[in-house]
């Protein structure tokens, strides 16, 4: 069996971060809310009006949908700045930057889509940080596409499974808004007592008799 549809490219920044969040949102359909994700919907409204102006002399989208045949992607791009033919994508985040770079993946997945329906290089793209005001840009070096294309195979391979991968239990299920559905501290505590239940329960060895 293979996943069949298209690949939200929403999804490889949820697989990047927790490949089990992954699985619930795009396989479960499961979402929940927190203050987090509020935020970030807060900051989203904006750009999530499809809206074509010109700032600047620079053809400026807002919420252009984006799509690879190539891929298997589909999505759509916060905010995309036409300088000259060349697109510059900008993805809105809510919150400072990250340990890791999990939004990178994402943003580099729209730059790969806009390439193919465009057919012009996007060398570079930015983050837009709400809480710092700032745009932090992100070159699409080799590295970043390679790992990006790896991340939408392992995306791919997790759907076509089928199967909701074990929980993590650490300091990111702080933040997650699905903490009460995926419930990582319950279900990793049975994983655990699962793996030590053979060894509680084998037979003591038998003592030689005098």
């Amino acid at each position: 069996m293979t996943w069949e549809g298209p690949i939200p490219i929403g999804a490889l920044e949820h697989y990047s971060y927790c490949p089990r969040q992954c699985a619930l949102i795009v396989q479960e359909q499961t979402w929940d809310e927190n203050e987090y994700t509020l935020r970030g919907q807060f900051v989203h409204e904006r750009v999530h009006d499809e809206k074509v102006f010109y700032e600047m002399g620079a053809r400026v989208e807002r919420a252009l949908p984006l799509w690879s045949e190539r891929l298997g992607l589909i999505g759509k791009a916060d905010l995309v700045v036409f300088i000259g033919v060349t697109p510059y994508p900008v993805e809105y985040k809510y919150g400072r930057q990250s340990a890791g770079h999990h939004a990178e993946i994402q943003l580099c997945a729209q730059a790969l889509c806009l390439e193919e329906m465009t057919g012009q290089a996007v060398p570079r793209g930015a983050i837009y940080q709400a809480t710092a005001r700032r745009r932090r840009e992100i070159a699409f070096t080799p590295q970043l596409r390679s790992e990006t294309e790896q991340v939408i195979r392992q995306v791919r391979d997790l759907l076509t499974a089928g199967k909701l991968p074990p929980p993590v239990w650490d300091k990111r299920c702080r933040r997650c808004s699905l903490a009460p559905s995926c419930m990582p501290s319950v279900v990793s505590a049975i994983s655990r007592l699962n793996r030590l239940y053979p060894r509680l329960f084998q037979p003591l060895p038998e003592k030689d008799e005098d």
